[in-house]
């Protein structure tokens, strides 16, 4: 009788145990986003939140956490239960600013969990109509006959745009003065305005300028070609041979989320990121959908941060 009673509470346990891995999500889940509402990052997420909700029928609620860069909204998922149900959407700028501070409170590798990509979009190189050079080779042939002359903007030091310009140097062999401005809306006022010469910068942020001739497009940064501007070669293809710097958005989840888990919310994320309808979505955010395995995720994530530490080391990038 022992032994049977036993049995049926093992059975029971059991039981219990995997009907609650079937229920994820039973409850309602947190994407976070580490950056104040109305940016790319908190579109992604309230229009991908949106659909995962249709499709769990449970709410995902996004909730906004800027500051510090991202770090104060990252570093409360970072100490999240690993269950699943507190995700968060974040950019490409969290490689790059795990690159140069080096008091942030976690891990950016070992302190999350990564489910997956959702989608990723060039940036593209242009500089003001004043400047003499129409095409990318001219600008080269411009850039190396006047080392330091050039001036580049950047939404600040150690952002994604400071970085992309730093790589471009480096692999191109040339030379130019780094003037950092306080947000992309100023850098791009002065490029239009002829104070600074050149700008790296996302197709919503400058693409518009482009075709209404304010700034003249030499490229994009992406490795090929890119169908969101079609009209524009990758610098990679005329002169820059490997050059590639991608902006990319993506889901973390706290450290030590079940694989199951993990592999659940990568497959459902990865169907909706297949529909026309966030295809849109992406498009309208000059980006389209990256699908990728949890594990590609954290290869991606690891081996920019240790890329993006060397580009700092050599080009002296340290934070404000």
């Amino acid at each position: 009788m022992r032994f049977a009673v036993a049995l049926l509470v093992a059975l029971a346990v059991f039981a219990g145990a995997a009907g609650a891995q079937q229920k994820f999500p039973s409850k309602q889940v947190t994407l976070v986003v580490p950056y104040p509402p109305g940016g790319s990052n908190d579109t992604f997420a309230r229009e991908l939140g949106r659909r995962l909700s249709d499709a769990w029928k449970v709410p995902v609620i996004v909730d906004n956490r800027p500051g510090a860069g991202g770090s104060i909204g990252a570093a409360i998922v970072s100490k999240a239960p690993a269950d699943g149900y507190t995700l968060m959407l974040l950019s490409s700028s969290f490689t790059t600013n795990a690159a140069i501070q080096a008091n942030l409170p976690f891990d950016p590798v070992a302190g999350f969990t990564p489910i997956g990509m959702v989608a990723k979009g060039p940036m593209i190189l242009t500089v003001t109509p004043r400047l003499p050079a129409k095409t990318f080779l001219e600008f080269l042939a411009y850039a190396r006959a006047h080392p330091g002359k050039l001036n580049y903007g950047s939404s600040g030091v150690g952002s994604t745009n400071h970085f992309a310009t730093e790589l471009l140097q480096e692999a191109a062999k040339i030379e130019m003065t780094h003037v950092p401005y306080k947000g992309m809306g100023p850098a791009v006022a002065d490029v239009i305005a002829g104070h600074a010469d050149v700008l790296i910068a996302s197709v919503p942020s400058i693409g518009q300028h482009v075709k209404a001739g304010k700034v003249r497009g030499l490229g994009v940064t992406s490795l090929a070609p890119s169908p969101l501007v079609a009209e524009l070669p990758a610098i990679a293809q005329q002169g820059v041979p490997g050059y590639s710097f991608e902006l990319w958005w993506g889901v973390l989840a706290p450290p030590k989320v079940p694989q199951e888990i993990v592999n659940h919310i990568n497959a459902d994320m990865n169907r909706i990121l297949a529909t026309i309808e966030m295809k849109e979505v992406f498009l309208r955010e000059g980006a389209e959908p990256a699908i990728m395995t949890p594990a590609q995720f954290a290869n991606t994530i690891k081996t920019e941060i240790e890329g993006w530490k060397k580009v700092a080391a050599r080009a002296g990038i340290k934070p404000e």
